[in-house]
């Protein structure tokens, strides 16, 4: 299994190195940014993030302003830091999406505690779509099933599935799968969609129909 990424944002190195050196002791594999900037360009490069920490105050971005444009694009937990206790600002992180609010100095022991929590309940909501037309996707286990037989799916096609079938119905543009499965800013060719399609149909059997094409436009998942 694959260990879960975090990124941690704080303008203190010290800060960063104290978290970064508890979460990788207990299998995480952690990425840092040194300013809201940086962390938001980090986030959105990188599609494997599973959790953010961010400190309040930093640099060129604050953490608000850096959790407010997450927010618009991901439900990914958020935890944030902050050298204030002020319930003003707990209550506006919590409206902002927060998921936990740290106040500094903190136990590291707490935070990793608190890490595993969120990431629990993340993956637990993460379970529940329904199975449609005798397929069964578990996100938190990164497995799909088809007649209760398991299929063997790359990390995009495994994507790419959930994502016709959380939109099941819908017509969705050769642009609008790429910018929702591989990147907001991606700049490849649309037609490696295609390919990706072609795959999946195949390795679903039978069930690669309810994949259908909309000509001139994309593909829709249709039971």
């Amino acid at each position: 299994m694959d260990l879960l990424k975090v990124l941690i944002a704080d303008d203190e190195s010290r800060m960063r190195k104290l978290v970064k050196d508890f979460l990788t002791r207990n299998n995480y594999v952690v990425i840092e940014a040194e300013d809201g900037e940086k962390a938001l360009d980090m986030f959105f490069s990188d599609k494997d993030i599973s959790l953010v920490i961010l400190d309040v105050m930093m640099p060129k971005l604050d953490g608000w302003q850096v959790c407010r444009e997450i927010r618009q694009e991901s439900k990914v937990p958020i935890i944030m830091l902050t050298a204030k206790s002020d319930e003003r600002d707990e209550l506006l992180g919590f409206e902002l999406g927060v998921d936990e609010y740290i106040t500094k100095p903190f136990s590291p022991k707490i935070l990793v505690a608190r890490v595993e929590a969120i990431l629990r309940r993340s993956n637990a909501f993460a379970e529940e779509i329904p199975e449609i037309g005798g397929i069964r996707v578990d996100k938190a286990a990164h497995q799909v099933y088809i007649d209760n037989e398991p299929i063997e799916l790359s990390g995009k096609e495994f994507e790419l599935l959930t994502y016709f079938i959380e939109n099941k119905g819908v017509a969705l543009s050769r642009d609008k799968i790429l910018n929702n499965v591989w990147n907001y800013d991606y700049y490849g060719d649309a037609r490696t969609i295609d390919t990706h399609v072609k795959k999946l149909r195949s390795k679903m059997k039978d069930k690669g129909d309810y994949i259908k094409t909309v000509w001139g436009m994309g593909y829709k998942f249709d039971v």
